[in-house]
């Protein structure tokens, strides 16, 4: 009985852990290594070499172990390692523009970079293919650097803004500002013929005004005055006195079915070719004509006094009421007369809410009348046969 109790003494079968085990390390850290290799008394020179070593190898390992490795092998005593050679890091050229190198350091560049160097092995430790400048096959691509300059295919050269281009250039823009300046004033003075009509709820024969296409409205309706004046406006001469004590701010002109305010230039209807609801409002050119005069401002025949230069004005004015010969050349002379209307506003006060003076509409820059549409006091829209 007493033997077959197991003894205290007897070592169990499987020994069980130490627990301090569970918290230390199972790998090898340098240190280890180091006191494996330097066991006892050894020299300085040797331990700080072994020490060396230690660490090389552990970070060796820990290169294989990110990289997926495993099996590594723990140098013995005095066998060193072999180590892969290093591979110099060629310091990397920052790009430059340049437009004047010499050809001779393109060539030296290119020649490197043509050129590629053998390698006997590898950092594996496997021999690598020898290549040969020639080889189409290389390992190393060839970088051709291609030179910056002047595009070709661009037509028109840049210009070179220097001193002296910068003022013929202002030279240049302040002469084709006079030259447009002189055709404007060339143009504003070239005379017109304007056929109107007096209405007053009907059509009263007016007659025809001469005016410059940079005369201002309130001009018109002021010669337009002049001529009620002279003939009565088909009123006798109760009309004639009537027109005659008259002012300008009294009178409207109507063209067409759009009041022009008095402060217009004919001019400003011709250059924009403002439109009304029929077409232009004053169809008439804004480049210089035949009848378009040489200068702005008539010059003085030589060898006139002023008694004699007083005596043609006063027979030129005699002649102005009657059309010429030279008049029947201007524009406007063959125009119908019902399209321009003088109007007294007193009249129109009156009578704007009956039509035609109820579709008259004064004149407003912004508005488009060429596509608006024409209604009644109402708000009722106007059907017209085109």
């Amino acid at each position: 009985m007493e033997s077959s109790a197991p003894s205290s003494a007897t070592p169990s079968r499987s020994s069980t852990p130490n627990p301090a085990s569970r918290f230390t390390s199972q790998q090898h850290t340098a240190e280890d290594l180091l006191k494996q290799q330097t066991v006892g008394l050894v020299h300085l020179s040797d331990f700080r070499k072994r020490r060396v070593e230690a660490l090389e190898q552990k970070e060796r390992e820990a290169q294989e172990k990110a990289a997926g490795r495993s099996g590594t092998s723990t140098p013995r005593d005095g066998e060193a390692e072999a180590r892969p050679p290093k591979k110099k890091r060629k310091p990397a050229k920052k790009g430059a523009l340049s437009f004047g190198l010499d050809e001779e350091e393109d060539g030296d560049t290119t020649g490197t970079s043509a050129a590629a160097t053998p390698r006997s092995s590898t950092p594996d430790g496997r021999a690598s293919k020898a290549t040969t400048p020639g080889a189409e096959d290389s390992d190393e691509a060839v970088v051709v650097k291609k030179r910056l300059g002047p595009n070709a295919k661009v037509g028109a050269a840049p210009k070179v803004m220097t001193k002296s281009a910068l003022i013929r250039e202002a030279q240049t823009r302040e002469l084709l500002r006079k030259e447009y300046l002189s055709i404007q004033e060339s143009v504003k003075a070239t005379e017109i013929m304007l056929p109107f009509v007096f209405y007053d709820g009907s059509n009263i024969p007016g007659g025809v005004c001469k005016v410059k296409k940079g005369d201002y409205i309130w001009l018109f309706l002021d010669r337009a005055r002049k001529v009620g004046a002279e003939t009565g406006g088909g009123g006798g001469d109760k009309s004639r006195r009537e027109w005659a004590r008259v002012g300008v701010d009294d009178l409207m002109l109507v063209r067409g079915e759009i009041i022009i305010p008095h402060h217009y230039e004919f001019y400003y209807f011709i250059v924009n070719k403002t439109l009304g609801f029929n077409g232009p409002l004053f169809p008439f050119s804004a480049q210089p004509t035949s009848t378009t005069p040489a200068t702005s401002t008539p010059s003085t025949p030589s060898g006139l006094t002023t008694h004699e230069q007083l005596s043609r004005a006063n027979a030129t004015k005699k002649k102005a009421s009657a059309p010429s010969a030279a008049d029947a050349e201007l524009e406007g002379y063959r125009d119908d007369a019902t399209l321009t209307k003088v109007v007294d506003r007193r009249w129109y006060e009156r009578n704007k809410h009956i039509y035609p003076a109820s579709i008259w509409e004064e004149f407003d820059p912004g508005k488009d009348y060429s596509k608006g549409v024409r209604k009644d006091t109402e708000g009722n829209a106007f059907f017209f046969s085109s």
